[in-house]
């Protein structure tokens, strides 16, 4: 019997039955890093690997449940938040999150797949922004997401500044935020890491030809499973990134759809 424990992640998200995105995905990469995943379901998916067909909430009173029982049994090192579902659920975690404030959160709200099928998707999108966003340690967004979240409070008019839109979130006071798919020259893509003084690391990575399902959670969750394990944040989303990119690259087709993440290429690779 072992007396020390691995690392737990208390993760909000969705069920997904592929297995590509949500919770699946995270606690198999936290598992991959060497932590236990404690899921805690948002909502429930439909769909298979070409797409997602529909996505039902889950009551936020069963959210709450959920969560503090767990964390009046256990000693939770990492909160990680995906999709949330609901306006409800997003209170709802924004207050159980406020009450560990010096616990790390990683936030990776957004899916524009998955968003599309929720009825009161602007309202979410700004109860996220503003109950969950100050509160994170790091959000993971990509630039497209980003420039769409801006909306919420630039006018028509403004140009899109993207470093601008960084710093008005890391102003309402969240400490990171990793944007995915910046420009970068050569069709490679590019993640840049920004805190309060400017960007603290930009990686470039060659475009793996293909169309994955899964990819943005198996990084977030990455994130927070070295975080878990005590790495500083920007060592951690270099690690991650590293992890992301191999599993992308040893991606299976389970059907006739997109390509999922192998989170678990490392034990295949002295087969």
């Amino acid at each position: 019997m072992q007396n020390q424990i691995s690392p737990l992640i208390l993760s909000f998200g969705a069920s997904d039955p592929v297995a590509a995105t949500g919770l699946f995905a995270d606690l198999a990469s936290f598992a991959a890093m060497g932590c236990h995943g404690l899921p805690i379901i948002t909502a429930v998916l439909t769909g298979d690997t070409a797409q997602i067909d529909s996505i039902h909430p889950i009551d936020a009173d069963l959210v709450d449940e959920q969560a503090r029982t767990i964390l009046e049994d256990m000693t939770v090192v990492t909160f990680k938040v995906g999709q949330v579902g609901s306006v409800d659920n997003a209170t709802t975690i924004a207050e159980i999150v406020s009450d560990y404030p010096e616990m790390p959160l990683i936030l990776d709200p957004f899916n524009t797949t998955i968003t599309e099928q929720i009825a009161d998707a602007e309202d979410l999108t700004l109860s996220i922004r503003e109950l969950l966003i100050p509160q994170a340690t790091l959000l993971l967004i990509s630039a497209v997401e980003l420039s769409r979240l801006a909306e919420t409070w630039k006018e028509n008019t403004e140009a899109e500044d993207l470093t601008a839109d960084v710093m008005t979130l890391i102003d309402s006071g969240c400490e990171f935020v990793l944007v995915t798919g910046t420009p970068s020259a050569n069709g490679e893509i590019a993640n840049t890491l920004f805190n309060e003084s400017g960007i603290v690391r930009r990686d470039i990575w060659p475009r793996i030809p293909g169309s994955f399902a899964g990819a943005g959670s198996t990084l977030s969750a990455a994130i927070a499973a070295l975080m878990a394990n005590g790495l500083e944040v920007p060592e951690a989303v270099l690690e991650a990134q590293e992890y992301t990119q191999a599993a992308i690259s040893h991606s299976q087709q389970f059907g006739m759809g997109k390509f999922i993440p192998d989170r678990y290429f490392w034990a295949k690779e002295n087969e």
